[in-house]
């Protein structure tokens, strides 16, 4: 392989868009020539390596005043016209708009192309024009990636024979996380504030729990998506008086020095990809409280009772319990905080990304068959 070009929306700080921004980088420094060719531009990006191109392949001045139809045709026609000029070895689409329309602008042509999912295919992918057009374009992807089984299974018969599951890679920054000899008395979790995620239903967990362990708080890291999440947990945290022991902390560039000062670490989502929040507090050696949501993103990477607790979706006296115990135990939570931060061996980058390399070496050659 000497070429590769990677398709999404944008690079805005986002799980999807942290993947390909850490492959594209990893592939340029490898001497491969690697393109980005994305919709447009937006603020908070990921940076890429010099070495990488990034091709503006979306709507053009003008075209936002065309009809929605056309608007859809010219973005496959521009991405259609990046692969013809550039002619990569290989074009590997991220998330759902962007499978499609590099199956409709490369799926016939001599570049093979790779589809990948990123999150919970039912609710995503399950529209009446979706299942028409998978059924249509998905038999032409010479390749899928996704991150569980889950995924994997959804598609049946379209991607199974010729796709492969490749966890996210990640940032060697929460590696090796440095814990306090004394940990603070706390229970922490880290992603934006958003509906899917559920922290409302932490809070009201935390709140049972305060009342068994008074001494102990509730510390949430992230930024607010204004979806009107960060307004129910306010409304909780009043209605609760609790503004003394749950705390909303905003966002943070510093979490793999925050975190490990927790006692305990909280996944609450209702569904999920392949959560790289998760995988980050596995890495700094967090004992873990996950929800087991579909489509498997924490099955995948959590053994229950050995690297974490797993948990239903939703329940919050399972919630309760569960932070409880780790609290209480102590033993227990070392040992699963001890082998969480063994997913390094297999989430580090170089790892991630011979994983890929091979993966798209065995597309090429099969396609060229």
């Amino acid at each position: 392989m000497k070429s590769i070009a990677f398709h999404l929306n944008c690079l805005v700080q986002g799980g999807a868009e942290r993947v390909v921004s850490n492959l594209a980088n990893q592939f340029a420094k490898e001497g491969i020539k690697v393109y980005v060719a994305t919709e447009w531009y937006d603020k908070d990006e990921f940076e890429l390596d010099e070495r990488v191109t990034r091709v503006h392949v979306g709507l053009r001045e003008g075209d936002e005043k065309k009809s929605r139809i056309t608007k859809f045709f010219l973005r496959v026609k521009y991405l259609k016209e990046f692969v013809k000029k550039y002619h990569p070895d290989v074009l590997v689409a991220f998330a759902q708009r962007a499978n499609y329309r590099a199956l409709m602008a490369a799926g016939s042509s001599d570049v093979p192309t790779i589809v990948c999912c990123r999150t919970d295919p039912k609710g995503h992918y399950d529209h009446l024009s979706d299942k028409i057009q998978i059924h249509a374009l998905f038999p032409k992807a010479a390749g899928a990636v996704f991150q569980t089984k889950g995924q994997r299974e959804f598609f049946k018969p379209y991607l199974q024979d010729n796709s492969t599951i490749i966890l996210n890679p990640v940032n060697p920054k929460y590696f090796g996380a440095v814990h306090p000899d004394v940990k603070e008395k706390t229970v922490v979790h880290h992603a934006r504030l958003v509906d899917f995620k559920n922290q409302p239903l932490l809070c009201e967990a935390f709140v049972e729990v305060h009342k068994r362990h008074p001494d102990y708080k509730l510390k949430i890291y992230g930024p607010d998506s204004f979806d009107g999440t960060k307004e129910i947990l306010d409304r909780i945290i009043n209605e609760n008086h609790a503004e003394d022991y749950i705390l909303l902390m905003g966002g943070s560039d510093e979490l793999e020095k925050i975190i490990p000062k927790g006692e305990v670490y909280a996944f609450t989502s209702d569904w999920e990809g392949l959560p790289n929040s998760l995988l980050e507090a596995m890495a700094m050696g967090m004992p873990i409280v996950a929800t087991d949501c579909p489509c498997g993103g924490p099955a995948t990477v959590i053994r229950d009772g050995e690297n974490g607790l797993l948990i239903p979706i939703k329940d919050k006296e399972a919630l309760t319990r569960a932070l409880c115990r780790l609290i209480e135990d102590k033993e227990l939570a070392a040992r699963l905080g001890r082998e969480a931060a063994r997913i390094e061996e297999i989430t580090n980058a170089h790892a991630i990304f011979v994983q890929w390399r091979d993966y798209l070496d065995k597309v090429i050659n099969d396609f060229k068959k």
